[in-house]
């Protein structure tokens, strides 16, 4: 791999690991444009680099709230703090749950379905529009939003669902606050990326060579960069209901691979 391959595949992953554009059903589109011989070769390693760089990049922005949990933990009380790690670790088993005993079927769903993907661009536009014109309040997550958002979550495996439009979409219809829908949507994701990270380590897969070390570094750091601004952005985009932006472009590229779909 070069390292300007290694750029960009890193600015991709930091973005679309934010932003509520599908990176998964994006990657099904590459790779029916382009062809999947022409799509650039990722290893397992790369992929590993890149995630970290990006759950890393959750950490830095939410650092102040990740810092205020940990002190609360450390209080061993049923206090907000354990109860958000709570909300957490309950929103996480749905995925799990979906990505084990449906594994294979999953598999079937990324391998050129681009009609499917395109419904369900046109599904994420949906869900984007209408938080988008959600009232704002003040409510916070409880236990049961928790599980109904980790479903949400668990569904956005599939290609072409948004695994932060549907989170925070699902977050704000619930009448949860906006920031904190963010706040929520973003944080979940960090254990989850760890999780598959100390997964894929323990499997044995992993190999480091020295002439890797470049590209790796490039795609660490662009990765990284790119996910702070997108999670800062996101954040703030949710705030000022700007969504709707993200709806259209959604929309449009939906309808293009449907109708790539049933007439190519």
């Amino acid at each position: 791999m070069e390292i300007i391959d290694a750029i960009i595949l890193g600015i991709i992953q930091g973005l679309t690991e934010f932003l509520p554009v599908s990176s998964s059903g994006h990657l099904e589109l590459g790779k029916a444009i382009l062809g999947e011989s022409k799509m650039p070769a990722e290893g397992l390693m790369f992929t590993v680099v890149v995630h970290f760089a990006t759950a890393l990049s959750t950490i830095v922005v939410f650092r102040k709230d990740i810092s205020e949990i940990f002190r609360g933990l450390f209080k061993f009380q049923w206090n907000e703090e354990t109860q958000f790690v709570s909300k957490i670790v309950l929103s996480m088993i749905p995925a799990a749950i979906v990505g084990v005993v449906f594994a294979e079927e999953l598999e079937t769903l990324f391998d050129g379905q681009i009609l499917f993907v395109g419904c369900m661009l046109v599904l994420t536009a949906v869900l984007l529009f209408l938080a988008d014109k959600a009232k704002f309040t003040n409510q916070p997550v409880t236990f049961g939003q928790a599980l109904i958002i980790g479903i949400a979550q668990a569904i956005a495996i599939l290609p072409g669902i948004s695994r932060s439009g549907a989170t925070i979409s699902t977050s704000v219809l619930l009448g949860i606050d906006k920031g904190k829908a963010a706040r929520f949507s973003f944080l979940m994701v960090v254990p989850l990326i760890l999780g598959k990270i100390a997964k894929d380590i323990l499997d044995g897969g992993l190999s480091l060579e020295t002439e890797g070390i470049g590209y790796l570094s490039a795609g660490f750091v662009a990765a990284f960069v790119a996910g702070i601004v997108a999670c800062t952005w996101m954040i703030k985009l949710v705030k000022n209901s700007k969504l709707s932006y993200f709806s259209i472009y959604c929309l449009i590229v939906g309808v293009i691979a449907i109708i790539a779909g049933l007439y190519l």
